[in-house]
């Protein structure tokens, strides 16, 4: 198997990166990895045009981990005020999970971050229910903060909910 070759996304990646989200995020081919949402929420991760968006912005982008020709992990990093950064939409091939591409994948975020933003620390979202998921953050040095954000109920953008107690806890780590 080659190593993993990550870099950033361009508007070519979009196929890729929509196919390698909604695999790792919904439906059962994400069953086969441990990240899975399927039991959580049905229709979509993210669409073409908001991943668009995110590779034209310029407070955020998406980081693409490669495997020869097929993208296996990706990443989103977004600057957000006061020196935080933001990552989400960490995904890896179901196939591939549990074999370190998802901590390679939020080193490089936050590398990003820290060089091109000045990001001092890092804030992220995740479903208190998906406790594995929490204690993998943990284990990469993110505590929980106590604060939490409301899931947007009414935008299918972000999925059709399963059950109507969704809302985020937030993880913070500080960059060295």
């Amino acid at each position: 198997m080659t190593d993993l070759d990550i870099r950033d996304a361009v508007p070519a990646d979009i196929p890729a990166l929509y196919a390698l989200i909604e695999s790792a995020y919904r439906g059962e081919a994400s069953r086969v990895g441990w990240t899975t949402e399927a039991d959580l929420l049905d229709g979509q991760r993210t669409d073409p045009e908001e991943l668009a968006d995110i590779i034209a912005a310029e407070d955020q982008g998406l980081l693409v981990g490669w495997r020869g020709e097929e993208a296996v992990a990706c990443v989103k990093y977004q600057r957000l005020t006061g020196g935080v950064g933001y990552f989400g939409m960490l995904s890896v091939s179901p196939e591939q999970q549990a074999a370190g591409l998802g901590r390679r994948m939020v080193e490089a975020a936050e590398r990003r971050l820290a060089a091109q933003h000045g990001s001092t620390r890092i804030r992220i979202q995740v479903f208190p229910q998906r406790d594995s998921l929490i204690a993998w953050y943990q284990r990469l040095g993110y505590v929980l903060t106590g604060e939490t954000a409301p899931f947007p109920y009414g935008d299918e953008r972000f999925g059709l909910p399963r059950r109507d107690d969704l809302h985020f806890v937030i993880l913070e780590k500080p960059l060295a």
